[in-house]
């Protein structure tokens, strides 16, 4: 087994409550999330609360996309929670957190997943990195999150 955690900052130009409504809502994150255009044909599902604690997305998608689903376990103003489920192409569990914090210029997001791999996850991992794999996918996230919050 390997641990990995991934994160990435950066200021958003919008109030906290702005940019926290943005990702405690999982209707929002077809505006923002960095893996939206990955499969157009995706399809997307929703159940539980329509925001916050007990909402749930699921998505199946081509082979890039995958399989999975996310549920939000923790929610207010300065932090959403959430725990990712990856089906396909690989299983795995991810404790993913959203830190807001409110600075000049808008509000402060740390975007951070850890995990383990285990399996053949961990085979392929000890020749790229988490960092390396899904990283550039958070900063494009953040960018477009910031696009989003301007309305």
């Amino acid at each position: 087994m390997t641990a990995y955690e991934v994160h990435r900052t950066a200021v958003v130009p919008a109030d906290q409550a702005t940019v926290h409504a943005l990702i405690d809502d999982f209707h929002e994150w077809t505006a923002w999330s960095p893996w939206e255009d990955v499969d157009p044909g995706m399809t997307r599902s929703y159940e539980g609360a329509a925001n916050g604690i007990g909402a749930r997305y699921a998505w199946s998608g081509n082979r890039k996309a995958g399989t999975g689903s996310m549920r939000i376990t923790g929610s207010a103003p300065e932090r959403v929670d959430l725990v990712v489920d990856f089906e396909k192409p690989f299983k795995a569990s991810n404790p993913t957190a959203f830190i807001l914090k409110p600075v000049a210029g808008g509000t402060e997001v740390t975007w951070t997943m850890s995990g383990e791999h285990t399996g053949l996850a961990a085979l392929f991992f000890r020749f790229m990195s988490m960092d390396t794999l899904i990283g550039k996918d958070f900063e494009r996230g953040l960018a477009r999150l910031a696009e989003a919050a301007k309305g």
